[in-house]
């Protein structure tokens, strides 16, 4: 076996070439290249990305014989495996699974002692012996071991440490003077890993099935030693319930009849407003629970929190529901007739659609950004008068009474059995 070829000259290619440029005839071939000439040699190393083997492989089939020996140097071995057993099944032709643990930066010193799996597949025993002899002899450290397990391991092994390094480069992760061993050490695994094209990273995520798990629980990792950094209690003496409204809000009553119900006596509150406020405040540790309006028996879904949930990950402590009633509201020195606008919360315009329509069809109805979002603050910024007269709100009549303002009608509400569902939720541990 003196003629070589292989297909896919880049970086490992490259190396590849290096390895046996000396013990064989060798011949590159990169894309464009006429195919035939390929199988003139005995020997043909695919080094070509893991997502194009199949392609590869497919459009390559005419050419192979009884004489060939292919062997592939992918990262992941149960997909090569697959395809080379559906296109080759019917040709004579062998398949040797080999996966180099090394590559163009780990072997630039050389390649003694640098590991090699390999997996005796689709070829004899002579062939197999051949090779295994042959890369001994290079001074590579033969691992013999199935598709399976290869992947199965590879996958918190190099899987892993791909996705580290990737991971710290998304985070930013940079050279300072202070840097102590292992941060030094951490800016290699970076430097390594993102040496690589993005194209392998995918590929090594994508074609392991063994990759996803990895990933899964890493994830849970993270969660539970983030969650180990926080205090089990902002304070010892008292519940921190962190809450989606402001002071007057529905999501305060809410927390009344949830305390009461379930005999909590010593809390404190924090308004929040929104959503996404309750829950970064969860995640970054400065409430022990938090509480948004999850749907509602006529409005739906609350579309401020179901955007916010997509970004977190916590623990649902309770599912209750709250009867609802709305009324209108304006400053004390403002007119009816002068109003010209509705300013609330999405979900209290959806649950009083049709009365609205019927009742104050000329008033323009919108919803705030950010914290102006929720009704409470509406009456608030209202009553400190900024904003304009011409500007009403809707949401409980509480919030009248706290922030002074003149209700103009009460439950506005479609239906008359109106009820919010809220969750009472807390960090994972």
């Amino acid at each position: 076996m003196k003629k070589v070829s292989i297909v896919g000259f880049g970086r490992f290619g490259k190396t590849l070439y290096r390895l046996i440029k000396d013990d064989f005839i060798v011949s590159v071939y990169e894309k464009g290249d006429p195919v035939e000439k390929i199988y003139n040699s005995e020997v043909i190393f695919y080094c070509v990305p893991i997502s194009s083997f199949e392609n590869v492989i497919a459009s390559h089939k005419k050419y192979f014989q009884k004489k060939h020996i292919l062997i592939d140097v992918l990262s992941v071995k149960m997909y090569p495996a697959k395809v080379f057993k559906k296109y080759l099944t019917d040709t004579n032709t062998q398949a040797l699974l080999t996966h180099p643990m090394f590559g163009p930066d780990s072997s630039k010193e050389g390649f003694a002692g640098l590991p090699l799996i390999m997996d005796k597949f689709m070829t004899d025993e002579k062939t197999y012996q051949f090779f295994k002899a042959y890369f001994k002899d290079k001074g590579l450290n033969i691992i013999e071991m199935s598709a399976q397990a290869h992947d199965k391991m590879a996958a918190s092994s190099q899987g892993l440490t791909h996705f580290i390094g990737r991971l710290l480069d998304e985070y930013g992760f940079k050279k300072t003077f202070i840097d102590s061993l292992g941060a030094k050490k951490l800016l290699e695994v970076m430097d390594q890993t993102c040496n690589d094209t993005w194209q392998l990273f995918l590929d090594l995520q994508n074609y392991n099935p063994y990759t996803p798990k990895m990933r899964l629980k890493l994830s849970k990792a993270y969660d539970r030693l983030y969650a180990k950094l926080l205090p089990e209690r902002v304070n010892p003496e008292f519940l921190i319930f962190g809450i989606q409204g402001g002071k007057g809000s529905f999501n305060e009553e809410a927390l009344q009849a949830y305390v009461k119900k379930n005999g909590i006596r010593k809390y404190k509150v924090k308004y929040l407003y929104t959503a996404e406020n309750v829950l970064n405040a969860l995640q970054k540790g400065t409430i022990d629970r938090g509480q948004f309006a999850i749907q509602n028996s006529v409005g739906g879904i609350v579309e401020e929190t179901l955007q916010a949930i997509a970004k977190y990950k916590f623990k649902i402590v309770e599912e209750f529901a709250v009867k609802i009633s709305h009324a209108l509201m304006i400053r004390k020195d403002a007119e009816l007739s002068n109003i010209t606008t509705i300013m609330t919360h999405p979900q209290v315009l959806a649950q009083c659609k049709q009365t609205l329509l019927r009742k104050y069809p000329n008033l323009k109805q919108v919803s705030g950004e950010k914290e102006l979002i929720d009704q409470s603050m509406v009456a608030r910024l209202l009553s400190q008068k900024k904003l304009p007269k011409h500007v009403a709100t809707m949401g409980s009549k509480i919030i009248a009474e706290i922030y002074n303002l003149q209700i103009i009608e009460d439950n506005l509400q479609d239906a008359r059995e109106n009820y919010t569902s809220f969750l009472q939720i807390t960090r994972l541990t």
